[in-house]
């Protein structure tokens, strides 16, 4: 009864651990698709930012420069989810009839003679937010000459906008271009006159051009945000939790739900997921002021990997089987000496069988540590490409932004050009940072093979450090599988920072050769020399983890070192045949280390 009970706790123990961090896990993924989500309506929003500051960067714009403008942006590869970019012109009573003469004259120009635009709906009013430049949709003339002060709210919301001179996102879908499952957003920003003071809410009035604004569909700027997470079946539900504001007839519940990943022309909302066989997580979202709520839930049995299932009962076993001993232990102590003997016999028999399950254990730890490694492999390559795709898409978008507007100030406004000149040498000095960080994560040059990726972080060192190195490579490109090929690159990094920080060395030799189906890589260098005891040093690492990795792949590792004589480090392993089954190569070919 009492090992029973000790089991049985140990069990709940360990479930309950179990489960806590595989939730803290997908709450992490839950995180990491936020903050996705969140740079991706960052860059919509330096999209138009970046459109206004065109805008006010020069005195006056035709239609025709808008659409070179925009053209040249190449939304549709760039920005797929963008509908429109376009503008309104703030036009005062008594400008009307000038304006309408203007636009009909510019429009027909870029359109033909067909094109008669009014402003509607029409009536007499204080003032006009009349809408006459749209693209990419330049020769849809439905929504030329739109007054968008007519609508009250909207009349409210872009006089704040006016006044302040603050981005607005938009509450509710577009009801011109929504669908049941296919929500677009707006987002809107006041423009100003060039060169206008713009500290008061005087200024900001009598300075006012217009508002530029961008329509966008949610479900574009969500796609591919939920392949990204490795879980499958998780499912993204996407709420506007804002003020409650009614616009015309929209009536509906709220928090007003703007995406689910799950819903369908036959189910357009189906119920949140519950109970206790999921798990959800509910994080905030700002969408520029306005507040957005992200539900995540996905079944707990995704989550739940082989060893989670039967480690829980392990530890009952382990707690059950505990108790029995203590209890043989002190049954033996008080039995006469045959049984003493017996109980030594069995014992010895559990103690095989316990060796027997340890060799196991630490083939199971070691591919768990493959699994890592490869787990932090594919992490860094997808960060690497993350930070690629879209931050440095982002930078090179605001960089050529900023040499427009460098451009465009060039022998008219020498102060702003200047400021501009400098904000482009911090653009490039950005850019090189961020290349620098992409090839810290993953040389983008092991993609073209390990002895390209050998040669590259070769010269890099030399560059760095000044010490003079010598390569051997006498079999050209050789082709392996990518995990191997990132060990082998790994462990050539390790070595050489290794060199750097202890071996005092003015000579490093590299050689990569390969026997029959065996691959080896030798670093030597000229330096002190392990000091006695420098294998075992706390604290330290390295050399531990380059025999990990190699062990992983089935192959071995020696370290050699003479006092005054450097070091030699040398690793091998089967790149033919080795790598699909690593523990069993290694049983074969005696994998392991030394130390001499």
């Amino acid at each position: 009864m009492l090992s029973t009970l000790v089991g049985s706790v140990l069990y709940v123990v360990t479930a309950r651990s179990i489960e806590s961090d595989v939730q803290e896990r997908f709450v992490r993924h839950a995180k990491y698709a936020q903050s996705v989500i969140s740079m991706r309506i960052k860059s919509y929003t330096d999209l138009l930012r970046g459109a206004a500051s065109v805008l006010q960067s020069g005195d006056t714009i035709s239609h025709r420069q808008f659409h070179d403008y925009v053209q040249g942006l190449q939304l549709a590869r760039n920005y797929p989810a963008v509908d429109t970019l376009n503008f309104a012109t703030w036009v005062p009573d008594e400008r009307r009839p000038a304006f309408e003469r203007e636009f009909t004259r510019e429009l027909q120009e870029f359109l033909g003679p067909a094109a008669r635009p009014a402003i509607t709906p029409p009536g007499i009013r204080p003032g006009y937010l009349v809408m006459n430049y749209i693209e990419p949709d330049a020769r849809n003339t439905r929504l030329y000459g739109l007054d968008l002060m007519a609508n009250p709210y909207f009349r409210t919301q872009l006089a704040q906008s006016r006044d302040d001179g603050k981005l607005r996102a938009s509450g509710r879908p577009i009801a011109a271009l929504s669908t049941p499952n296919d929500n677009h957003l707006g987002m809107r920003l006041p423009v100003y006159r060039h060169g206008s003071l713009l500290t008061s809410t005087e200024q900001r009035h009598a300075a006012y051009l217009g508002s530029l604004g961008i329509a966008f569909s949610l479900p574009k700027l969500l796609h591919g945000v939920m392949e990204e997470m490795p879980i499958s079946g998780v499912r993204m539900t996407l709420f506007d939790i804002g003020p409650r504001e009614v616009i015309g007839n929209d009536t509906t519940t709220w928090p007003k739900m703007l995406f689910d990943s799950r819903a369908s022309d036959r189910n357009p909302a189906p119920p949140l997921d519950g109970g206790a066989d999921m798990f959800t997580a509910t994080l905030p979202l700002d969408f520029n002021g306005r507040p957005w709520q992200t539900v995540y839930s996905v079944p707990k049995a995704r989550l739940y990997t082989d060893f989670d299932g039967y480690y829980p009962k392990l530890m009952m076993a382990f707690g059950f089987l505990g108790s029995v001993l203590l209890y043989a232990l002190l049954h033996m102590l008080t039995s006469s000496r045959r049984a003493a003997l017996a109980l030594a016999q069995e014992m010895t028999s559990e103690l095989r069988e316990s060796q027997t399950k340890l060799q196991l254990s630490h083939q199971k730890l070691r591919r768990l540590a493959d699994h890592a490694y490869q787990i932090k492999e594919i992490e860094r390559k997808r960060i690497a490409r993350e930070i690629h795709d879209d931050l440095g898409q982002s930078l090179l978008a605001l960089r050529i932004e900023a040499e427009l507007l460098a451009g465009r100030t060039k022998g008219t406004h020498s102060h702003l050009h200047k400021r501009a000149r400098t904000t482009l040498l911090q653009i490039d000095t950005t850019i090189k940072s961020v290349r620098q960080i992409i090839n810290d994560l993953r040389p983008t040059v092991l993609d073209l093979g390990l002895s390209a990726a050998v040669e590259w972080q070769v010269d890099q060192f030399q560059k760095r450090t000044g010490i003079q190195c010598d390569i051997r490579d006498d079999h050209g490109e050789i082709a392996l599988p990518d995990h191997c090929a990132t060990a082998f690159f790994r462990i050539l990094q390790e070595s050489l920072t290794n060199i750097v920080r202890h071996a005092n060395a003015t000579h490093v030799k590299v050689e990569l050769r390969l026997h029959g189906n065996w691959l080896s890589l030798t670093v030597r260098d000229n330096g002190c020399g392990l000091p006695p005891g420098g294998r075992n040093k706390y604290g330290s690492f390295g050399l531990v983890g380059i025999e990990e990795r190699i062990v992983i792949l089935g192959g071995t590792c020696a370290v050699f070192s003479e006092p005054d004589g450097g070091t030699t480090v040398m690793v091998s392993a089967p790149v033919v045949g080795g790598p699909e089954q690593p523990v069993l190569a290694q049983q074969q070919v005696g994998s392991g280390s030394a130390v001499i």
